[in-house]
């Protein structure tokens, strides 16, 4: 995670979550990062500095926890493939990944599959990305436990922390095969 960008949580046992905190490197980080918060406005429950904000995407991790009961962690990061191949993305609410092996590390089984990763628009506010994710994925859930936001970065989640790091892993993973054939049919 580049710089201090992107941010991680965790579903907390009694309510809430921990997330981390804002401006930080998250290659440094330890229990003493983290913030346990409450609900889309990331109310804060308890911190152990003073000076800790929660991060600008608490809204986005809410959201998740709330639609998805299963989930108990969940990474936001920005990276450049991902960035790239969504601003390349031909369709304004989706960007079908490729059928690549990998993807059956989010679950998805079938032969060839065509499977379309939610994509947003970026909004400086955060809330109102986070009122998107909530209204479409409250109609229809995701196919996989991912979404893209333009020019921003990509969220999952999962069961467990090592869980949702390992759907980052694929998920970034077939973003850098994305990007690459889009450079080869440029």
């Amino acid at each position: 995670m580049a710089g201090t960008a992107g941010n991680l949580s965790a579903r907390a046992d009694g309510g809430g979550f921990w997330i981390t905190a804002s401006g930080l490197p998250k290659g440094q980080l330890d229990e003493r990062d983290f913030l346990q918060v409450c609900g889309a406005d990331g109310v804060v429950l308890q911190r152990f500095s003073a000076t800790a904000r929660p991060s600008a995407e608490t809204a986005i991790h809410a959201v998740i926890y709330e639609l998805f009961p299963e989930a108990r962690a969940c990474f936001h990061v920005h990276s450049v493939d991902a960035c790239v191949a969504a601003e390349r993305a031909a369709a304004e609410t989706e960007m079908t990944l490729p059928a690549m092996e990998m993807i059956k590390g989010l679950g998805v089984w079938d032969e060839a599959p065509q499977v379309a990763l939610p994509l947003f628009p970026n909004w400086a506010d955060i809330r109102r990305i986070a009122d998107e994710i909530h209204g479409r994925f409250s109609r229809r859930p995701p196919p996989v436990p991912a979404l893209m936001i333009r020019g921003h970065g990509v969220t999952v989640w999962g069961p467990s922390l090592q869980d949702s790091y390992n759907r980052l892993e694929v998920v970034e993973f077939l973003m850098s095969c994305a990007r690459a054939l889009q450079d080869d049919t440029a």
